[in-house]
């Protein structure tokens, strides 16, 4: 069995570099930060979401022992925690979600890192699903920010993940959490998060996705992926491709540790149904020497939302092996209280919009088939924007055979974003040629501009669908929020899910 090479980040051909932030400046006071303050530390960071790979000095972002000494500054928060960390092309973050819901059901005090946010940045770091307070958050950014402007100038600039990186982890120590549920950021062998030693690692579907800088096959992807697969820590995998699975097993076995995939060593099953109190949905079986996970309906709606589910309860079930206990009927009211923004969240009604950061053609695929599966429709309207250095053909096939009409547009938020004028020569080219036949298609500057006309363009029972990256969801959610406050209206949840609001968790400071 061959182990495919890992793509060095650090070797990838770097194009003109992005403005790198000033070097590191005199520490602000740290009792003195207040919030907005810790924002501004944090933006003039690189923030390589916000930047085209072309342009990245990947030499310098992509630098764990840049993060390792970052954290060691800090007193090694990192090392205090322990941990499940999750990777993967799409359902990383819906896995994160489910597992840290559980566990807060089954008693611990959780952890939860994830990325991007939608609306604000605080949404990435949360305790017991509570986003960290605005004063904390100054305190950890102020305690981060003097602590990189002490490191080696040899190091190069911390970036914002770094940042956020660091930040969740000396926020979860200082809170003395049970557990971290952490989100890889990108890839996973070079990832800032990838400084822990995990109790569980976790692998989610594995796409083509960031192919400059993560390798142009899925080896070369997988192999990025499985550097969090480290010894002494069980791994759990949804089913993937055969040459995705080859690297897979091949690190777990370098490593000298345990890979259990859905539906093989595991044993997995979901099956879909109705019921009028749940509509439409996906129930799970996990069965294993130690769990018995029966019929558990799938929070998240959409069948491919089954197997991120089973990896969830996967995590879980190792988990027992560990000293954490999550007993089966707990785990089922954790499952009942997640809820996971930007992913089929519904964020207005009468007209109907839903949001979701599909960002590839897989996760498009996805969500027009659960579109199709949980909601009542005449006509759909998408609203689409996506990423330049996307799977943009990919992309636009699947949404030919799902949307009535498209408005083609951009996010204001990333200067990664394609241009729409070409999203719609693509996509008419792509209909002309293919089965799905004419589609109504417009081109508006904006996101404002497009959902404005997307609103005039419905009646009450039609679909608005707002997707192509977290980037477009979250500037959605913000504008549809910002006209509900205008009007003194609160936005509709996610009418699908339970949502259960816990308690503001209660500080456990070391």
């Amino acid at each position: 069995m061959t182990q495919a090479r890992t793509t060095s980040i650090k070797n990838a051909k770097a194009g003109p570099k992005a403005p790198t932030p000033a070097a590191e400046a005199r520490p602000a006071p740290v009792d003195a930060l207040d919030y907005a303050g810790a924002l501004a530390l944090l933006e003039e960071r690189l923030n390589v979401e916000a930047v085209k790979p072309s342009q990245l000095d990947t030499e310098q972002v992509f630098r764990l022992d840049r993060m390792l000494a970052l954290s060691e500054s800090l007193g090694s928060p990192h090392a205090d925690l322990r941990c499940v960390h999750v990777a993967g092309s799409k359902g990383k973050g819906s896995v994160c979600e489910m597992t840290a819901a559980c566990l807060e059901a089954c008693g611990c005090v959780v952890g939860l890192f994830t990325s991007p946010h939608l609306t604000r940045v605080r949404e990435r770091i949360r305790l017991n699903r509570s986003e960290i307070p605005e004063g904390d958050f100054a305190r950890v950014i102020g305690e981060v920010h003097k602590a990189a402007s002490g490191l080696p100038k040899k190091l190069g600039p911390v970036t914002y993940f770094e940042m956020l990186t660091a930040a969740a982890f000396l926020y979860f120590a200082q809170e003395a959490v049970d557990v971290a549920v952490i989100e890889v950021g990108l890839g996973g062998t070079h990832d800032a998060t990838n400084i822990i030693r995990p109790e569980v690692s976790a692998i989610t579907s594995i796409q083509l996705e960031h192919t400059r800088l993560l390798g142009s096959s899925l080896a070369e992807i997988a192999a990025h992926k499985a550097g969090i697969i480290k010894s002494g820590a069980p791994a759990v995998s949804v089913p993937q491709a055969p040459e995705v699975l080859e690297v897979l097993r091949a690190r777990a076995a370098d490593q000298g540790t345990t890979l259990e995939v859905l539906g093989e060593e595991l044993d997995f099953s979901f099956r879909v149904s109705a019921s009028t109190h749940l509509g439409a949905h996906a129930k799970v079986v996990l069965s294993t020497p130690r769990s018995n996970f029966e019929h558990l309906p799938v929070p998240l709606r959409g069948e491919h939302q089954a197997a991120n589910c089973g990896v969830a309860l996967a995590i879980l079930d190792r988990l027992r092996t560990r000293g954490i206990d999550t007993p089966e009927s707990l785990v089922a009211k954790g499952l009942e209280r997640t809820c996971a923004a930007g992913r089929m969240e519904i964020v207005h009604r009468h007209p109907t919009v839903l949001i979701d950061g599909a960002h590839n053609p897989e996760s498009v695929q996805a969500l027009m088939r659960a579109i199709g599966t949980h909601l009542r429709f005449d006509s759909m309207i998408v609203v689409f924007g996506c990423m330049a250095d996307k799977d943009i053909p990919g992309m636009l096939k699947r949404l030919a055979h799902g949307a009535d009409k498209i408005f083609f547009t951009r996010s204001s938020d990333s200067p990664r974003a394609a241009d729409p004028r070409d999203l719609a020569k693509r996509f008419n080219e792509i209909c002309a040629a293919g089965t799905s036949g004419h589609k109504m298609v417009q081109v508006a500057p904006t996101l404002r501009e497009a959902l404005q006309r997307a609103a005039q363009a419905v009646d009450r029972h039609d679909l608005i669908v707002v997707t192509g990256s977290f980037a477009m969801a979250g500037e959605a959610k913000r504008l549809l929020q910002d006209k509900a406050q205008a009007r003194r209206e609160a936005p509709v949840g996610n009418a699908a899910i339970v949502e259960v609001k816990p308690p503001a968790p209660k500080p456990r400071r070391r």
